[in-house]
């Protein structure tokens, strides 16, 4: 086999798609800000007994979003948040407004973020990096029920 320029893929796992899994999460958050959910996921994934695969989430708003971020430092999400803020700022004269000056800047910032993720899962686990967590990002003001989509395919 000949290597491309950054070398060639390690094979993890190779077969066929033979089990799929869904489910349903509410996340209920606190108003603007990140939620982890890892774990929930994690203890999904587990219970499936899918070993190898693709693990897909899904948010099912548009003003709330996903995210994988770093999950050691808060000041990481709390810099995180300040820069959403200035990108999107409330009080903007926006020309959408029905359901209040927030949200507007949430669609926005869910439009910058995302609404899904694909996560490999090797071995049964997530393959995160070590300093990785998934996330739920509130854009609106006051709390909120999130409901989050979770699939896993694999062997």
């Amino acid at each position: 086999m000949r290597q491309g320029k950054f070398g060639s893929v390690e094979p993890l796992a190779a077969g066929a798609v033979e089990r799929h899994a869904s489910g349903r999460l509410t996340i209920a958050t606190p108003g603007p800000g990140f939620t982890d959910f890892t774990r929930a996921v994690a203890e999904f994934v587990r219970g499936s007994g899918i070993r190898d695969g693709l693990v897909t989430v899904f948010c099912r708003h548009t003003s709330a979003s996903l995210t994988i971020q770093e999950n050691a430092d808060p000041d990481v999400q709390t810099d995180l948040m300040t820069a959403l803020d200035g990108f999107a700022p409330r009080g903007a004269l926006y020309v959408h407004g029905a359901e209040g000056p927030d949200d507007m800047p949430a669609h926005i910032r869910t439009l910058v973020t995302d609404s899904a993720l694909s996560i490999p899962l090797v071995e049964g686990r997530l393959a995160l990096g070590t300093w990785q967590g998934i996330y739920l990002i509130e854009h609106r003001d006051r709390p909120h029920r999130r409901e989050i989509v979770v699939s896993v395919i694999g062997a």
